[in-house]
């Protein structure tokens, strides 16, 4: 019991850093363009919303992981905190209205230093693989980076700009 308890404070702080990076670039966003989503109460209500249900979806995974079916037991937890977070959207607008308050760029950037750091963590993994997985990484990124523009040119020119 005591050890599930220690993992839950620390998840619960980890969270609480990334809502504290969240802010933190929320606000260096506001001093390069006064112009973006103002730091309001409403801000740290939708982030406080938004540490409650990433803590609520990791109970539910841990909770799952006693499930004897196996797809409920290996469904990963970003799994959870999205389906907990749609329902509890769903049930009240007001956590709609918190959460809209949070600029979506200022979330984005804490997770993707997330994920290169985790990245970054494994690299001795990656030099296992063969090298034409680099060439495969190349075609993936060119062809998503051409993607993207072509579609933001037809978005761009169905929009008359």
């Amino acid at each position: 019991m005591a050890i599930t308890k220690n993992k839950y404070v620390k998840y619960g702080l980890i969270l609480l850093l990334s809502i504290g990076l969240i802010l933190f670039t929320q606000e260096i966003k506001l001093i390069k363009n006064p112009d973006s989503t103002p730091v309001t109460n409403m801000t740290y209500l939708g982030l406080a919303i938004l540490w409650m249900f990433s803590m609520i979806g990791i109970a539910v995974s841990d909770l799952s992981k006693k499930i004897p079916v196996k797809v409920i037991r290996d469904f990963p937890v970003l799994g959870w905190v999205s389906i907990t977070s749609l329902i509890l959207c769903l049930m009240s607008d007001v956590f709609i209205e918190a959460i809209r308050a949070v600029d979506f760029l200022s979330i984005t950037t804490p997770i993707l230093t997330y994920a290169g750091i985790s990245v970054a963590d494994r690299l001795m993994d990656l030099r296992k693989t063969s090298w034409k997985i680099a060439i495969v990484a190349v075609f993936v990124f060119t062809g998503t980076f051409l993607g993207s523009a072509v579609i933001s040119q037809l978005g761009l020119m169905l929009s008359g700009r």
